[in-house]
C-alpha cells in the first residue's frame, strides 16, 4: 500500500500524515525537539495539549526553527478542567503557544472534571458544541476542531446530538489496541483518526514482537518505524509519534510500504497481545504522565 503525505480534512484543509507527538516529554527538551523536527528533520505536523503542561515550550521551539507559521500542522487540546469555558481555554492556549491560530482543536477526553473529580455539572457533549460555536465565532484563531479519546459509542452519541461532524478523533492507535469499531465509523463519517502512542508505550513489547521484527527485516528497517507505518499506509488516517532524541526523531520519520497482507498480520497481534499504554479507566493524572492535578480522580 502506499504512505500518504497528507490527507484532507472535512473542512478542506491538509494534514500531514506523520507528526511529532510531545505528551511525556520532559520539561527543558521538548523545545529542542519541536525545533530539530521542524528546522532539520522536516517535520510538519507538531501536536501537544494543554493538560501536557509544554505548551510554551512547543511554541519557543516552532519560533527556533525558523520554519514558517503557514507551513506548520499545529495541533493542542482542550483540557479536562476546562470544559467550563473552551473559549477561555482557547486563548489561554493561543498565548501559551504564541501563535495566531491553530489548524486543530481537539476535546482531549469526553471528560469534564474540577478539583473534586469527574464534572457532574457539565455534559461533554455540552462542551462539544461550545467549541463548535467558538470557532464559528473564531475561524481566525481556529482552523479545524476534532475529539480524542472517543470510543464508537460516544461518537454516536455525540453525532446524535450535534451535526457538526469533528474533523479528527485521535486515539491510541497500535497492533495491541486497533480499535476496529471506532476506526470504521469515523471512516464512515469521513472522520480523520489520528494514532497516538504507535509504538505501544515506551519499551513497548512490541517493538521485540516475533512478527514485527520479521516484518521489519524483510524492510531492512527498525521494528519502530514498521509500527508508524501501519497507519501511515492507512487512507484518512495520520499518526503522531514522540521522541525527544536527534537520531529517533530523524529515524522515525522513515515510513515503509506495507502490503495489506503486511498489515493484516500487524493488526493481529491483538488477539494474543492486547493492552493500552494510555489507560481510559484511570486512577490518577500521574499515570498519564501529566502535570500534577493533586491526585484528581475520576469516578
Amino acid at each position: 500500500m502506499p504512505v500518504y503525505d497528507y490527507v484532507t480534512l472535512n473542512t478542506g484543509d491538509k494534514m500531514p500524515v506523520f507528526g511529532l507527538g510531545t505528551w511525556k516529554s520532559q520539561p527543558g527538551q521538548v523545545e529542542h525537539a519541536v525545533e530539530y523536527a521542524l528546522k532539520s528533520a522536516g517535520y510538519r505536523h507538531i501536536d501537544t495539549a494543554a493538560a501536557y503542561g509544554n505548551e510554551s515550550e512547543v511554541g519557543q521551539g516552532i519560533k527556533a526553527s525558523g520554519v514558517k507559521r503557514d507551513d506548520i500542522f499545529l495541533t493542542t487540546k482542550l483540557d479536562n478542567w476546562d470544559h467550563g469555558d473552551p473559549e477561555a481555554a482557547l486563548l489561554s492556549s493561543l498565548q501559551k503557544l504564541d501563535t495566531p491560530y491553530l489548524d486543530l482543536w481537539l476535546m482531549h477526553w469526553p471528560a469534564p472534571m474540577n478539583d473534586g473529580g469527574a464534572n457532574k455539572g457539565i455534559d461533554w457533549v455540552d462542551t462539544w458544541k461550545a467549541m463548535v460555536n467558538v470557532k464559528k465565532l473564531n475561524p481566525d484563531k481556529v482552523k479545524a476542531i476534532g475529539v480524542s479519546n472517543v470510543s464508537a459509542e460516544y461518537l454516536t452519541r455525540l453525532l446524535e446530538k450535534s451535526d457538526y461532524v469533528p474533523a479528527v478523533n485521535q486515539i491510541e492507535l497500535h497492533p495491541s489496541c486497533p480499535q476496529a469499531e471506532i476506526r470504521k465509523l469515523c471512516k464512515e463519517k469521513g472522520i480523520v483518526v489520528t494514532a497516538y502512542s504507535p509504538l505501544g508505550s515506551d519499551n513497548s513489547p512490541l517493538l521485540t514482537n516475533e512478527v514485527v521484527v520479521k516484518i521489519a527485516e524483510r524492510h531492512n528497517v527498525h521494528p519502530a518505524n514498521i509500527l508508524i507505518s501501519i497507519w501511515a499506509n492507512m487512507e484518512n488516517t495520520t499518526v503522531i509519534s514522540k521522541s525527544v532524541s536527534n537520531a529517533r526523531i530523524e529515524n522515525n520519520k522513515k515510513l515503509v510500504n506495507l502490503s495489506d497482507e503486511e498489515i493484516e498480520e500487524l493488526l493481529k497481534i491483538s488477539e494474543k497481545q492486547h493492552f493500552r499504554a494510555c489507560n481510559p479507566e484511570w486512577t490518577g493524572w500521574g499515570d498519564l504522565g501529566f502535570p500534577d492535578r493533586k491526585g484528581v480522580k475520576k469516578d
